[in-house]
């Protein structure tokens, strides 16, 4: 237990993990309760971003940057309608913000919101905790202040992964969102037809709409229960299996539809896209002991050598190993698997599997703290995938190349169904610099 009592105005408040651990602290959003699974999130600044990202439904998150709030709220940094995550843990919350684009406070927004938030909190020490013992239940309070009381009912609280909180986040409607008419424009000019994607929403954040948008795409986003025969009568140029919450496992209709879709039309998964996408290839999911949350995770593309600082939100991944066995005069000569993956990155190479299903997988993407897969490309279907987000909401700029891959693999599949070319594997080897010139 800290010693950290309440103080001013601020009503106290408990946090306690299902292990026992306690940390006593100040409420800093609206009053009650809150169970879910706790997180650390690394990201320095983005925590509009962060709180609006409907993947961290069933979460209480805890930032490990120490102050928040300075710049308060603003209606462009919002990533959806409202919030979906269970609770939020801060060491130090700033009430009084002050930059010109404010229009609130964040312990406002919060209230408005009504998700429970704890400061005081030393989220030093509760961060190794997580890190030591993995992502686990707990609870937020400032009702039930007594330790003993709130552990024993964290312990008797679900976990995460016996609810579908795709089901909870998804719209029930289909909604339009325009290409940008000046992307339009260039390809146009360039000689491309209007891309149109239909975007199975799982939880999307609007930075990925945008994202695809400012590639001269028309995003048709439909529940995530859409049947696949829906999906194909909008006649689409390509699929998104966007970002979303919880255990893939859990999203069986999305599941059964990435199935379907495969080989049918050009795919692209983003985060629990593409464990669905992986899944559908016969991979094997595993949970990360405390997955990967934060705008500052290093991602080796192995195509180029390039190394991309990645905006990540995910407790889930494939097991690349799991795919099938190595083709070895496609991945170095190679014909036995590493565990640690940034064995490829050394060497820059990118191994191909080949599945049972779907043919020929490649890696793509490798994350450099620790070695698990962070993208694969198929070469016998027209898909591609990666664990984290392309949009950069929050986060570095550095993978927005991959909604242009997206748009070349679409353009590439409309002109081979013409009778005009074959797809090329390149068209995910964009360096990212390049990315950070088309996207300034």
């Amino acid at each position: 237990m800290n010693p950290l009592a309440s103080g001013g105005s601020q009503p106290p408040a408990l946090l306690a993990l299902e292990d026992g651990t306690c940390f006593r602290g100040r409420s800093c959003g609206a009053p009650g309760e809150a169970f879910g699974e706790v997180v650390f999130n690394t990201s320095m600044v983005g925590y509009q971003e962060i709180v609006t990202d409907p993947s961290y439904a069933g979460q209480i998150i805890t930032l490990t940057y120490p102050q928040v709030g300075n710049y308060g709220v603003n209606d462009a940094d919002m990533q959806s309608a409202g919030t979906s995550l269970r609770g939020l843990v801060v060491r130090d919350m700033c009430h009084t913000p002050s930059n010109w684009q404010s229009t609130g406070s964040f312990p406002d927004f919060l209230r408005h919101q009504g998700i429970v938030a704890i400061e005081g909190v030393d989220t030093r020490a509760l961060t190794l905790r997580i890190r030591s013992a993995g992502a686990m239940r707990a609870a937020i309070s400032t009702t039930d202040l007594d330790p003993t009381s709130l552990v024993a009912r964290v312990g008797a609280s679900p976990a995460i992964s016996a609810h579908n909180f795709v089901a909870d986040v998804s719209p029930r409607q289909e909604r339009t969102i325009p290409a940008d008419p000046k992307a339009c424009r260039a390809r146009e000019a360039a000689g491309l037809a209007p891309l149109r994607v239909v975007a199975y929403d799982c939880g999307e954040k609007r930075g990925i709409e945008n994202g695809l948008s400012a590639v001269g795409c028309e995003i048709v986003s439909v529940p995530f229960d859409t049947p696949v025969e829906r999906v194909l009568s909008l006649d689409p140029d390509g699929v998104l299996f966007s970002n979303g919450p919880g255990d893939p496992k859990q999203v069986v209709q999305t599941a059964r539809a990435a199935e379907d879709i495969l080989g049918r039309v050009p795919a692209f998964g983003i985060c629990l896209g593409n464990q669905l996408i992986a899944m559908a290839a016969g991979s094997r999911i595993e949970k990360l002991p405390f997955g990967h949350h934060g705008g500052n995770e290093p991602v080796m593309n192995l195509l180029t050598g390039r190394v991309e600082i990645t905006a990540q939100n995910h407790n889930y991944g494939l097991v690349f190993d799991s795919m099938g066995p190595l083709v070895p005069e496609l991945s170095g000569g190679e014909t036995e698997h590493v565990r640690d993956l940034r064995t490829w990155a050394r060497r820059t190479v990118a191994p191909v599997v080949e599945t049972p299903r779907l043919g020929r997988v490649r890696l793509t993407h490798v994350n450099l703290n620790d070695g698990t897969p962070e993208g694969i490309q198929f070469l016998d279907v027209p898909a591609l995938s990666v664990q984290y987000h392309p949009e950069s909401r929050s986060g570095p700029r550095d993978s927005r190349y991959l909604f242009e891959a997206f748009a070349r693999l679409m353009d590439a599949w409309h002109d081979r169904a013409e009778g005009q070319a074959t797809v090329s594997a390149d068209y995910l080897a964009i360096d990212v610099r390049e990315g950070r010139t088309h996207h300034a």
